[in-house]
């Protein structure tokens, strides 16, 4: 049985990779992708664990050898995620979760229009801009791009199949954990997990 695509996408700050994380430790069926990038890591980031990280060339180069199942230009940096990291997962029936931007869940969508995608929002654009200076990570200068950036991401909610507000965190991932479980109880999912059984339930008697 193919396994289920998994997006879930939000704006800088919002708390996906807290969420994702949480997630994750609770449902062993999910493997996260791993995204590549072209930026520098940040405090505590490390390679092939939070990202590939890659220089501007090498990623380049991946793009022109279509090693990427999706891909975007991000805060001014690119982000993607390799063909590999996907395809023969879902083809050996694993789950896997796609941590990414919208610009790349539109590319998801195109391709595997049955992938099933969550958008997670903040509870107030005051709590986004609190949330991305708790971090201690980025400069004034990124936080205000950041910012700036947030809304026009934000106004993409509507293209998901879930909305998330993440306003109490272990709230958000019961709802996360909720949407991963009602997905693989779908009618064409349950039809391939049980079809012997559900063949020897509609067997006429002998």
């Amino acid at each position: 049985m193919r396994g289920t695509l998994f997006v879930v996408a939000a704006p800088s700050g919002a708390g996906k990779s807290s969420i994702v994380n949480a997630v994750l430790a609770r449902d062993p069926q999910i493997r996260l992708s791993i995204s590549f990038t072209s930026r520098g890591p940040r405090p505590g980031e490390r390679h092939a664990q939070h990202y590939h990280f890659v220089s501007e060339e090498e990623f380049q180069r991946m793009i022109d050898a279509g090693d990427f199942f999706e891909y975007a230009r991000v805060h001014g940096d690119w982000k993607g995620t390799a063909r590999q990291s996907v395809e023969p997962q879902l083809a050996a029936g694993h789950d896997v979760l796609l941590e990414i931007d919208w610009q790349g869940a539109l590319q998801v969508r195109e391709k595997v229009p049955d992938a099933v995608s969550l958008f997670i929002l903040p509870p107030s654009r005051q709590a986004l801009e609190q949330r991305m200076r708790a971090r201690g990570q980025d400069t004034e200068e990124v936080i205000a791009r950041r910012l700036a950036a947030a809304r026009e991401e934000m106004s993409h909610y509507s293209d998901f199949d879930y909305v998330i507000v993440n306003e109490v965190f272990e709230t958000a991932v019961d709802e996360a954990c909720a949407v991963f479980t009602a997905s693989r109880l779908r009618c064409a999912q349950q039809q391939q997990r049980h079809a012997a059984l559900i063949e020897a339930l509609l067997a006429p008697e002998a």
